[in-house]
C-alpha cells in the first residue's frame, strides 16, 4: 500500500508542478499582452519620450544662454554708440 500512496503523491506533485508552470505561462502571457496594450495606449497619446525632452531642454538651455550672451554684447555697444554720440 505504500507504494500506492507514493505513486498517487508523485502524481500529485507532477501535477501540482505542471500547474505552476501553466500559471506562470499565463502570468508573463497576460504580462506581456498588458505591457503591449500599455505600449501602443502611450504611442497614441501626444507625449514625447524622456530622450527627447532632454534634448529639446538642452537646446533651449544653450540657445538662453547665447541669447543672455548676445544681449549683454548689445548694450556694450549701445553704451559705446551713446557715449560717442
Amino acid at each position: 500500500m505504500s507504494t500506492g500512496s507514493n505513486r498517487i503523491l508523485d502524481e500529485f506533485a507532477r501535477l501540482m508542478t505542471d500547474a505552476a508552470g501553466a500559471a506562470q505561462s499565463v502570468r508573463k502571457e497576460a504580462e506581456t499582452a498588458i505591457h503591449a496594450q500599455m505600449e501602443r495606449f502611450i504611442n497614441s497619446l501626444d507625449v514625447v519620450k524622456r530622450e527627447e525632452f532632454e534634448a529639446v531642454r538642452e537646446m533651449a538651455i544653450k540657445a538662453r544662454d547665447e541669447n543672455d550672451a548676445l544681449k549683454a554684447r548689445i548694450e556694450v555697444l549701445e553704451a559705446k554708440l551713446a557715449n560717442n554720440g
